[in-house]
């Protein structure tokens, strides 16, 4: 079963497709990082880039270089990707990000696709 949609990942997402729709495939992910965010910016939506996750182990906070993409109005990750194909790792790595970091929603996108709506995965915690 789908979980229900959502406003805030449906702008995302959407803010996503007019990067795609204007750059196409074959940039490496840093491009559409920055792109992605000037459309957020431009459609009034709240954003941080590349959030510090550190990892706790054993009740020990432990900075391990981990950085989310960019985190969208303190609630949904967004994971980007310019890959041939999505595979089972990159699911296990936005999951990882969402249990470490508490926040609810998360977008996994491969922009190395023709159709960018082929390339999105959203993930409920």
């Amino acid at each position: 079963m789908q979980p229900l949609r959502d406003p805030l990942t449906d702008r995302i997402i959407g803010c996503a497709i007019e990067v795609h729709r204007t750059l196409g495939p074959g940039l490496l992910e840093s491009a559409y990082e920055e792109c992605l965010c000037y459309e957020l910016a431009q459609s009034g939506i709240t954003f941080r880039r590349q959030v510090p996750l550190p990892v706790v182990y054993k009740e020990v906070k432990l900075d391990c270089g981990y950085r989310m993409d960019v985190v969208v109005d303190e609630r949904v990750v967004v994971v980007l990707k310019t890959v041939e194909r999505l595979a089972p790792v990159h699911d296990a790595q936005i999951l990882t990000y969402l249990r470490l970091s508490a926040y609810p929603v998360g977008l996994l996108m491969n922009f190395n696709v023709p159709v960018l709506k082929d390339g999105v995965k959203r993930f409920v915690l």
